[in-house]
Parts: C-alpha cells; structure tokens; sequence
C-alpha cells in the first residue's frame, strides 16, 4: 500500500470503487468523471459510460474536459443525439448509476447547482445551472454523489433544490412520481454518508482512513448522525493511485498542448 495520498485522491478512489462492471452509468464532468474513468480503467472494464452530450461507451484515454470534448466521441460506441440520451435512455429508467457533484448538498441529498445566497432572479453567486442533473437524478436506478465536505457546501437547506434528492424526507420521491431511487451515497473527502432507510436523513455510515467523527461534524451545516457501526475505509492501493494520476497526467499534458 502507498503511504501517501490526498484526500481528493482517496474520495475519488472511494468514489471509483462503488461502480459495478458491466452497468451503465450517466457521468457528470468533474469529479463524477474522474471516479467513473477510474473504475473503468480499474476494476471495472465493462463499465459504460454515458455523457450527456450523446457519447455512449466513451473510453477516453484521459479525462475530459467538458462533456463536448471531442475524445468521447472519437472513443465512443456510438454517439447519438441529445434528446435520446434523455428520451430512450434516462428517462424511461434504463440507466443504472447516475453520477453527480454539486456546490451545496442538504440533509436529504437535495443538490443545487444553480444560485446561492439572495433569490433565482437576484442571487449571491449565480452557478453553471442544471444541465441534465435534475433528469439524473430522478430517472437513474440510483445515484451516486461525489462532493468535497465543508460548511459552505454541506448545509441545513440548499439555497435552491436543481437536483432532488429526498426533498424532506421520506415519501417525497414516492409523492412526486420520481422512476429512480434516488442517492444511495455521498462520497466526500472525509467519509461515505448513506440514507437512514427511515428518515432518508443522510448519516455517516464511514470515514476514510486519517479522518475523524469531530472532522466530519464540523464540517457540515447539519447536526450529522453517525451510524452505530461506522467503520473506515481501505486506503488506496498502488495500483488505484499510478492509474489515477496517469489520468489526471494525461489530460494536464493535453491541455498544455492543446494551448500551444
């Protein structure tokens, strides 16, 4: 085992290690990507990837940059268009995972990407926005969420709900029709949070190795229950981290070479 890693480097390892070979999974850029091409090259070969810009199967080499780059397409099983993606794969519930980051989560795994502070028409910061996330995360089998843990991005109630999780609490989902069964986790760089089967309240169900409860605690905007049985997680192997930074290698190399 390698004796040093990052805590971005072991949430996304976490995070890669939760995805099955042979399932399908709708990747968000970012994070969701960087865990999704890890596992893929790792573990889990047969891992489909699926971007919303209609790459279905894309291998890339390196990790994309946006969901327009062209290396999805040219590793692609097939690319088609948009509105199938949505209309034939997600929406009618074909799709397995669906993988997603977000500036703020909330106690019951609602997420918003879309304004804080102020109202929609007048806010603080205006942020990217939706994009496919509020399909992902209603019509995936279930979701999976990768964020880092803070105050500012773990609170008591989002500012704007762009994703729904739980919405309140239990029944929310179920009320509003809702195919997919919502988040099943939410990897940070701290721990793993899972929904109380009741209360649809996250809870921490495991910390990474080095991380603590208090670290945890304080950082999130909620009073965070801890599960009786809180273990902790493997730290990552040689392996998991050499193809982790090969990714993250090749893509700062192409982007240098790219502005050149």
């Amino acid at each position: 085992m390698s004796a040093e890693w990052t805590a971005d480097e072991m949430m996304t390892v976490a995070a890669a290690r939760q995805l099955r070979d042979g399932t399908a999974c709708f990747v968000g850029i970012g994070l969701p990507s960087t865990a999704a091409n890890l596992a893929r090259v790792t573990h889990a070969p047969r891992l489909v990837l699926i971007y919303e810009s209609g790459c279905l199967g894309a291998k890339p080499d390196r990790l994309p940059l946006s969901i327009g780059d062209g290396i999805l397409a040219d590793t692609a099983d097939a690319v088609v268009s948009v509105p199938e993606v949505f209309n034939y794969w997600l929406q009618p519930g074909n799709i397995d995972v669906g993988f997603l980051g977000g500036a703020q989560l909330d106690r019951y795994g609602n997420i918003n990407t879309t304004a804080i502070g102020g109202d929609y028409n007048d806010p603080v910061v205006r942020l990217p926005g939706a994009g496919g996330a509020p399909e992902i995360a209603a019509s995936c089998r279930e979701v999976i969420v990768i964020m880092r843990q803070s105050p500012r991005t773990f609170v008591e109630r989002v500012d704007f709900v762009t994703s729904f999780g739980y919405g309140a609490g239990s029944g929310d989902r179920e009320r509003l029709g809702l195919r997919g069964a919502g988040p099943q986790m939410v990897i940070t760089d701290l721990g793993i949070l899972r929904p109380d089967p009741s209360s649809r309240e996250l809870v921490l169900t495991q910390l990474h190795p080095g991380a603590t409860v208090e670290q945890a605690r304080a950082a999130t905007g909620w009073r965070l229950r801890v599960a009786d049985d809180l273990r902790t997680g493997e730290p990552p192997t040689d392996s998991e981290l050499s193809v982790l930074r090969a990714l993250k290698s090749a893509t700062t190399a192409d982007r240098s070479a790219s502005s050149t």
